[in-house]
């Protein structure tokens, strides 16, 4: 186990002697200095987690190296100490940076449990920040060509005002990062980021989601984004109800009179074409101009391959880390093969074939152009099997497998969004699925 160090800086010795064996005891490593001067020189030669600082010292005060350690080690916790404490010394050192004040005479268990408070609140800190830069890879928009170029341009141009975006798209191309991106570069960002996801809530629910009797989807996103992910699947009772909140900025509880003014801005997207939706009647041409106010396309993968390399190399790096494996490395044949793939599923397909790569790939530092053929739908292998004698019905039946299934992965095994993306109807997909026996997980489950 790794020994958290610590710093104290004090001009009396006796202190000095006592706090570096109480805290030695505990099982800390602890370095010690006369005064600021030989405190920062100890800080710029050792890894240091907390320093104990004195306030009252000869030449210079602790009050006066607490900045310059602030400078030097940010991420340091200072506690300062002092034997005449006053409110005003306390308010000015908080201000100053330090996390927390302790008085002397120093009491043993009230040093211990000082220390103990501020290195659990930086490794809080400092995990919470893990997490921070975690998200943001997560949700990372990743591309180098003119197309991801001119989205990238789109979106910070969009996300510090107070305009409404429209993300359309196929499935997988990205939309819900597009969200996260225009939230967290808006004056926002502080504020709740919502999801819901039309096409995963039955027609007769998505308005209670909206406006619950308790809080519903609007009033979680107060102060915030509420994206709303397939919006062209919202029935037309829930349209007129986003319709009205949109116009007044306010909502009626499902079951209550009570009227709540909100302030959200919305960003929606979907894969239908809305334009084709109004003309049908199925979707409002009022709600559709409400919300485009910033219509933003992304293009499929297949129109951007020159961006695979460096999704890729993401992916893989993300994957790695974690399932706790070693770095990997994608052969540039390999890249190469993923590159000539039309990806059906887009960046989602690209992500799940990724990771199977990385799984399947055990120890092995490389990832080959094998292993991309072995991981790929096997739909061309088609010829070579013809060419062995197998019935041309059997061949029909395996490509269309390799299809569904790849479809089916792509979605997320949404089998809704997978009829629509492969043009059939949804009972004849399941029949389709059925007769080749292909077992599927809970309908309208996942993302679209």
């Amino acid at each position: 186990m790794v020994r958290s160090a610590l710093l104290v800086i004090d001009d009396e010795p006796n202190i000095l002697a006592t706090v570096r064996r109480s805290l030695e005891l505990e099982g800390y490593a602890v370095e010690v200095a006369g005064n600021g001067a030989g405190g920062l020189a100890k800080l710029a030669d050792n890894d240091i987690d907390l320093v104990l600082l004195d306030v009252m010292m000869p030449g210079e005060s602790g009050l006066e190296v607490l900045p310059k350690i602030r400078t030097a080690s940010p991420e340091t916790i200072v506690v300062m100490m002092s034997g005449n404490a006053t409110i005003d010394t306390a308010v000015t050192a908080t201000k100053a940076g330090a996390h927390d004040f302790i008085e002397k005479p120093l009491s043993g268990d009230k040093l211990l449990i000082t220390v103990q408070n501020a290195l659990s609140f930086a490794r809080l800190r400092d995990e919470n920040a893990r997490l921070r830069t975690r998200a943001r890879s997560d949700f990372a928009m990743i591309g180098k060509g003119a197309a991801m170029r001119a989205i990238f341009d789109k979106v910070a141009k969009t996300a510090p005002s107070t305009g409404r975006v429209l993300v359309t798209g196929e499935n997988g191309t990205g939309k819900e990062l597009v969200a996260r991106a225009i939230h967290d570069h808006s004056k926002r960002a502080d504020g709740p980021f919502v999801k819901l996801n039309c096409a995963a809530i039955p027609s007769e629910l998505i308005e209670s989601e909206l406006t619950q009797q308790r809080r519903g989807k609007f009033e979680l996103a107060d102060g915030g984004t509420l994206f709303l992910d397939e919006v062209g699947d919202m029935n037309p009772s829930a349209q007129a109800k986003v319709l009205r909140v949109l116009q007044e900025n306010e909502l009626e509880r499902v079951g209550g009179g009570e009227t709540i003014k909100v302030d959200v801005r919305v960003v929606a997207a979907t894969n239908k074409d809305l334009h084709a939706e109004i003309a049908a009647a199925r979707f409002r041409e009022d709600l559709y101009y409400r919300l485009a106010v910033v219509p933003i396309e992304l293009p499929p993968l297949r129109a951007r391959r020159e961006d695979i390399p460096t999704l890729v190399e993401h992916m893989i790096e993300q994957v790695c880390i974690d399932n706790d494996r070693r770095k990997k490395r994608v052969a540039p044949s390999a890249v190469t093969l993923l590159m000539q793939h039309d990806w059906p599923g887009n960046v989602r397909e690209l992500k799940n074939v990724v990771e199977r790569l990385a799984i399947l790939t055990g120890d092995a530092e490389v990832i080959t152009e094998a292993d991309v053929g072995d991981a790929l739908p096997r739909v061309k292998a088609v010829k070579s099997e013809f060419l062995r004698g197998t019935p041309f019905k059997d061949l029909v039946s395996a490509a269309e497998r390799e299809i569904i299934m790849a479809a089916l992965e792509a979605n997320d095994h949404h089998v809704s969004n997978t009829a629509r993306e492969l043009q059939l109807e949804r009972s004849h997909l399941y029949k389709k699925m059925r007769a080749l026996g292909i077992d599927h997980r809970a309908d309208d489950e996942g993302a679209g």
